[in-house]
């Protein structure tokens, strides 16, 4: 199976950081965002990475470059574990650039010819999942189980309206989607399960989103019909998430991720404790 990770958008959020530093590249403690994500497609032993970009973003390429200087330098000083830590990773990562910023729905559609016909994973970097087994591979698993197009969803008791919201019934571990109601009201909500960012689809999705393409006129155009399509015909689930996740797209929420990631990361678990420790 493949994967794909969006990253063309301009982070607004965390402007002015993402001027020039892509938001993806933020960091949580020891790894970017952009290996969080890297980290879980390996694990699920997907290989073959497409990463979609936009012009600010070379940083990105750069990063899963090698750095032949720095790995001559670290083997003539005898630091192995150093030159270990910046080679590229064993994966076949590729780089398509969304020219203009036209919605996710028209970013997917520029993975068509690379996807072919096979089924593929999609990640936003946004959304953090730290769990053993990871979200991907309980994607996969859920797919080879009951093949299906599959969303990830989360309970959410508070702020409802921020999120894409689920109407489907349960069946086993996993749910039937009967729609996706886009920031509705408390009141409107059909439920409390939200989406994040991961979805598995097979390519059939590619024609239902040129055929939303082909009609839309202006603003950006998102995938919500497409799935909303897939839900009617019965050929859409939602797999309830398992582990903690960490919403990383704005700078409130990032900062409170990173605390979390901290808190139960060996290392920086220490520096929190003594942070705290002195500044009650």
């Amino acid at each position: 199976m493949k994967g794909i990770i969006v990253a063309a958008g301009y982070g607004s959020r965390f402007l002015p950081i993402t001027k020039t530093l892509p938001k993806e590249m933020l960091p949580l403690y020891d790894k970017t965002l952009l290996d969080c994500v890297l980290d879980e497609f390996e694990e699920a032993g997907i290989r073959d990475i497409l990463i979609i970009t936009s012009r600010r973003k070379k940083v990105l390429e750069d990063y899963l470059d090698r750095e032949v200087e720095l790995e001559e330098v670290f083997t003539r000083e005898g630091k192995i574990q150093q030159r270990e830590i910046i080679r590229p990773r064993n994966l076949n990562i590729s780089f398509v650039r969304q020219q203009e910023m036209k919605g996710t729905g028209q970013a997917l559609l520029l993975a068509q010819p690379w996807i072919k016909d096979e089924p593929f994973i999609v990640a936003y970097p946004d959304d953090i999942v730290l769990h053993t087994p990871g979200i991907s591979t309980q994607l996969i698993a859920a797919y080879k189980h009951t093949p299906a197009h599959y969303l990830v969803v989360r309970e959410e008791l508070h702020n409802i309206s921020r999120y894409g919201v689920i109407d489907g019934k349960q069946q086993g571990e996993t749910l039937i989607v009967s729609r996706i109601v886009e920031k509705p009201t408390r009141e409107e909500a059909p439920s409390h399960w939200v989406s994040i960012g991961r979805y598995l689809f097979e390519p059939e999705i590619f024609a239902l989103l040129e055929s939303g393409w082909k009609k839309h006129t202006t603003g950006e155009f998102y995938h919500i019909d497409a799935i909303n399509t897939l839900a009617k015909e019965g050929k859409m689930r939602a797999l309830p998430l398992k582990g903690m996740m960490l919403d990383t797209g704005e700078p409130e929420s990032y900062l409170y991720s990173l605390l979390l990631y901290c808190k139960q990361h060996p290392k920086a678990s220490k520096v929190l404790s003594r942070f705290l420790a002195e500044n009650p």
